[in-house]
């Protein structure tokens, strides 16, 4: 089953530079760098309003305003299809292009591309490699942390994201959605998913393409309170 996250009613303040939501009559603005929002009570002049919360971190990324570094993982297998491939690389790109660390294993397939996304959106890209050797990390891997952990990395990718999207996968990507789910991450996947329920408490929230997934994850981002607290 889908869900479809609750609409935001968000704006945009042009001149101090800040995103604004609208509740009960209220105002409150966004803190990038502590992820909470706090109250406003100076009077606004016509702040600009935003259709969804992917467009709202874009527009604060292309005004300057940096997020504290929040990371996203993206899992799938190491032998990924074109289509998975594709999807991946797109992934990268929209997370990066919303301020949001681009996490991954750091090797081959849906790893790969989707770190070569973020890199051509200038995002930063971090991978946790199953190996004791830098040597294995894909080109696309800006930070590569060779945990020698193995298979048992997985868990340190699900513990380590604010949330999880998996495109494609084998019993590996089931691992990182099991941990996720576990962890109380927002786990997400592009196609159904057999292994586990596809609902949001017995398995990963299926989303209809690239572009929900990420709004989903930014929506997530903007009502999650206390917004750093508890990750």
């Amino acid at each position: 089953m889908t869900v479809t996250p609750a609409p935001l009613s968000l704006f945009f303040d042009a001149a101090e530079r800040r995103l604004l939501r609208r509740t009960a009559g209220t105002w409150a603005f966004f803190e990038p760098k502590r992820l909470t929002w706090q109250n406003l009570d100076a009077p606004l002049t016509e702040p600009q309003p935003l259709a969804t919360a992917t467009e709202a971190l874009m527009l604060l990324r292309t005004t300057g305003v940096a997020l504290c570094g929040l990371p996203v993982a993206v899992i799938g297998g190491r032998d990924a299809s074109p289509a998975q491939a594709d999807a991946a690389e797109a992934l990268g790109y929209s997370l990066a292009g919303c301020g949001l660390v681009l996490l991954c294993g750091g090797r081959t397939g849906v790893m790969a591309a989707a770190a070569e996304g973020a890199r051509a959106a200038g995002g930063i890209t971090v991978g946790l490699l199953p190996d004791e050797t830098w040597t294995t990390a894909a080109p696309g891997i800006q930070i590569a942390l060779a945990t020698g952990l193995g298979s048992a990395r997985n868990a340190v990718i699900a513990r380590a994201a604010f949330a999880l999207v998996a495109v494609g996968g084998g019993a590996g990507t089931v691992s990182e959605i099991a941990f996720g789910l576990q962890f109380d991450r927002l786990v997400l996947s592009l196609a159904p998913w057999s292994a586990l329920p596809p609902n949001t408490r017995g398995g990963p929230i299926v989303c209809t393409s690239v572009a929900d997934a990420v709004e989903r994850v930014c929506a997530h981002l903007l009502t999650r309170l206390p917004s750093i607290g508890n990750y």
